[in-house]
């Protein structure tokens, strides 16, 4: 990391334990990427939740020579909520919430920067061999103010893929049913794709037309 590392507390105490955990996650993404210009580290509880129990953001700025890419790890009770089931959380609240735990919060967030910044190398590096055939699929989910989406493979797979995985800043043009080629890798939580190309101007296939019945 060519910048010193900036940290930053917001609603909350300094805390010198807080800023080594930071500083040890920080330490492990020149491992990923090794052009990261600089790296500033804000961690906030909301407003309202001091009382109610403190709930920890994290967001991660990161500095990359042409680029700047941002990561943000928010709790989430109402999808957590529903996973664990209505009778469970009362007693389970207190110790498992999703970043209840501020050490969580800040190693789920830095995870999340490694995923991004390997995307992102690859890209760089032009990984995708031009000469293998790529897999296709189409688009079947997609969650634009998160930043991610999903699609299914011709043998029913569901794969993953980020917003910066998309080629030519193409996230905004996609469509569910739009038609895509991609490189697969193996994510934490399951297949997901590091690089994803529209195939075709609009990248929807259609059924051809009928041809028209000649007159006689």
């Amino acid at each position: 990391m060519k910048l010193p590392l900036q940290i930053t507390f917001r609603n909350m105490e300094s805390s010198r334990i807080v800023e080594e955990w930071i500083g040890e996650e920080a330490a492990k993404l020149d491992t990923f990427y090794n052009q990261i210009m600089g790296c500033h580290v804000a961690v906030e509880i909301p407003h309202g939740h001091h009382r109610k129990g403190k709930l920890y953001h994290v967001r991660i700025d990161l500095i990359l020579p042409g680029k700047e890419i941002v990561i943000k790890r928010e709790p989430n009770l109402s999808n957590w909520t529903r996973r664990a089931g209505e009778a469970e959380v009362s007693k389970r609240l207190e110790v498992e919430t999703p970043h209840k735990s501020l050490r969580l919060a800040i190693h789920d967030a830095f995870k999340a920067a490694g995923r991004r910044l390997q995307d992102f190398s690859r890209r760089q590096r032009g990984d995708v061999k031009s000469h293998e055939p790529l897999p296709e699929a189409r688009v079947s989910k997609l969650l634009r103010d998160e930043g991610y989406g999903f699609f299914v493979t011709d043998d029913g797979r569901e794969i993953y893929f980020h917003k910066d995985s998309v080629l030519n800043q193409a996230f905004r043009r996609l469509r569910v049913g739009t038609t895509v080629s991609f490189v697969e890798e193996q994510g934490e939580k399951g297949p997901q794709a590091s690089t994803v190309r529209i195939i075709g101007r609009h990248g929807i296939r259609r059924a051809p037309r009928p041809a028209a019945a000649s007159a006689g």
